[in-house]
């Protein structure tokens, strides 16, 4: 970002419960023109009060944090004061992490092996209106925009299933492991092994087997043609 003349530096504060990678991204910011570092937050409360005190420009918000995550603290801070964007700073890039923290109001999304120079354009493109995507996340957004809307004809989901453990049950059903479940919903194999545990809970099943006979019971899946 070049400093025009008459033009401020964007004033940002940066979220981060790590210790260490919070002072090494206020000490990369402090080297780049055209970012200030007005302040630095421990969690998402922390984050809210510095922007009520501070009205910085743009947060940088780590997303899993003590207290209050980074999700909930976009959506205080979009809601509470709208002049402060907010570009998420973040380790994850599944569709759990990423897509809330847009809904969020989260205006710019970034991995954390972002260089400066990105990290500094995003900054830009946040305060000029556009959005500050990483080239991974916004194929990610494309990837989502252009799949299939789920088939209507599926059951509600029964046993308080929620739609996502559905859609694994459903995945299951059709014979796919946990590694292709995982690749198909964009998530880590560690959260469709949460998702099986919580709808085999709901459910009383015990295994795999049982979930598919589950699956058919419930009309979730429909017995192939022929």
């Amino acid at each position: 970002m070049t400093e025009e003349a008459g033009k401020r530096p964007a004033r940002v504060v940066v979220a981060d419960d790590q210790t260490v990678v919070r002072e090494g991204i206020v000490m990369l910011l402090g080297l780049l023109p055209g970012v200030e570092v007005v302040g630095a937050a421990g969690d998402g409360e922390e984050a809210v009060k510095l922007v009520a005190e501070l009205a910085p420009d743009v947060v940088l918000m780590d997303l899993r944090m003590p207290r209050c995550d980074g999700v909930e603290a976009t959506r205080r801070i979009r809601a509470q004061y709208p002049g402060t964007q907010v570009v998420v700073l973040t380790t994850y890039a599944d569709d759990e992490s990423m897509f809330p923290a847009l809904k969020a109001g989260a205006r710019g999304y970034l991995t954390k092996d972002a260089g400066g120079d990105e990290i500094v354009r995003a900054v830009e493109s946040v305060l000029s209106g556009d959005a500050g995507l990483s080239p991974s996340v916004q194929r990610r957004l494309l990837e989502r925009l252009s799949e299939p809307e789920p088939r209507p004809e599926r059951a509600e989901a029964p046993d308080g299933l929620t739609a996502r453990e559905t859609e694994v049950l459903v995945l299951i059903a059709e014979g796919l492991t946990n590694q292709e479940i995982a690749r198909r919903l964009h998530v880590s194999t560690a959260t469709v092994k949460t998702h099986i545990n919580n709808l085999f809970a709901k459910t009383g099943l015990k295994d795999r087997a049982q979930a598919v006979r589950y699956a058919y019971g419930k009309g979730l899946v429909r017995p192939p043609a022929g």
